[in-house]
């Protein structure tokens, strides 16, 4: 080892899915969104006039804070912006996340949650999924440094209700608790109207999924004025420029358009029901899903050579190499036409 490498700041990284881009390719791997975004914002890029690039963006983001706060009718002080909701969490963690309390979240989880707790040296605790990869609220009843979990959780597609996690709100009033809402825009419960109950909640959500802009990288939170104040004075410490002209512009056309916005997340809901139906027939166990994706497995085969078999057919879907996720695949739901794709290879690789 250098001797300088002795204060190197090392860390496993996330490990995110593939992003092959290949002409006919079958992309069930990421959880995209495969409808374009709101008209609107096309419109914003044809017009988008690129001499205003040489000015600095606005670092209050005003105008998509004002636009987020109008749709979840909430006051703009309680909302909180940043690049993709991956940074919203980061500096969450960094900002709520310094007691010598372990921070609690679940064993099977975002894998990102682990690896901000290694980098920023937050101890943390991992209470297990039931046997039926759901969380156990009063796994929660216990002293923490701080809560964070995904409802719906990833990549488990599950999902609790209201109330069961305002019971771990109210239980943990004396900590901060984070409910990462990435996912709850396809059928689970939000707990956004808690915010103003509860000034220890913060509700993270993300324009990746169901507002197609995952390339745009646009992340919010909302919570008490006074939680979502320590967040920004974080954010200013690192970076007050954080999001770009162009993509304010395209974060406030993606959220006005609630009308496109239920039509899409309506079809993929649509699809996904369809999708439970089609794999349970062929022999597939399907988790009951509240997102965009499926978390499936087969009895006869073996989850492994399975992804390696679709990819090689240019269908990619998400194998994870962990501990109780051996035997399962994550599958975006696709349109109908990808989907339709998926089971007639299924079909044949069943018949085998």
């Amino acid at each position: 080892m250098r001797a300088w490498e002795a204060n190197v700041r090392k860390v496993t990284p996330y490990t995110p899915g593939d992003q092959p881009n290949r002409p006919k390719m079958i992309k069930l791997n990421t959880n995209e969104n495969p409808y374009p975004p709101a008209p609107g914002v096309r419109n914003v890029l044809e017009k988008f006039d690129p001499d205003c690039l040489r000015l600095y963006p606005d670092p209050k983001a005003s105008l998509l804070v004002d636009a987020i706060a109008a749709c979840y009718h909430v006051e703009p002080e309680q909302v909180f912006v940043g690049v993709g909701s991956d940074d919203v969490l980061a500096l969450a963690f960094m900002t709520f996340f310094n007691s010598e309390k372990p921070v609690l979240f679940p064993d099977v989880t975002y894998s990102f949650y682990p690896v901000w707790a290694e980098e920023f040296r937050i101890p943390y605790k991992t209470p297990a999924l039931d046997g039926c990869f759901r969380i156990v609220k009063e796994d929660y009843f216990q002293e923490n440094g701080g809560i964070i979990f995904p409802n719906p959780n990833a990549p488990t597609s599950l999902a609790l209700g209201h109330s069961e996690v305002e019971e771990i709100v109210r239980y943990n009033s004396d900590n901060v608790v984070i409910v990462d809402e990435a996912y709850v825009d396809f059928g689970a419960e939000s707990v956004l109207d808690l915010v103003e109950q509860y000034e220890n909640l913060l509700v993270v959500q993300t324009f990746s999924k169901s507002r197609s802009m995952a390339g745009a990288r646009i992340g919010f939170a909302i919570g008490s004025p006074l939680l979502i104040r320590y967040l920004n004075d974080v954010k200013y410490s690192f970076n007050s420029y954080t999001m770009s002209r162009l993509t304010l512009r395209l974060g406030v056309e993606a959220v006005r358009d609630e009308a496109y916005f239920k039509e899409t997340t309506a079809k993929i809901i649509r699809t996904r029901e369809q999708a439970k139906k089609q794999l349970a027939a062929l022999g597939f166990q399907v988790l009951d899903s509240r997102t965009n994706f499926l978390f499936i497995t087969h009895p006869e085969h073996q989850a492994e050579e399975l992804y390696k078999a679709l990819k090689q057919e240019d269908i990619y879907v998400r194998y994870f190499d962990a501990p109780r996720l051996r035997d399962y695949l994550r599958v975006t739901v696709g349109t109908e036409e990808q989907m339709e794709v998926l089971y007639a290879f299924l079909r044949c690789y069943k018949a085998k």
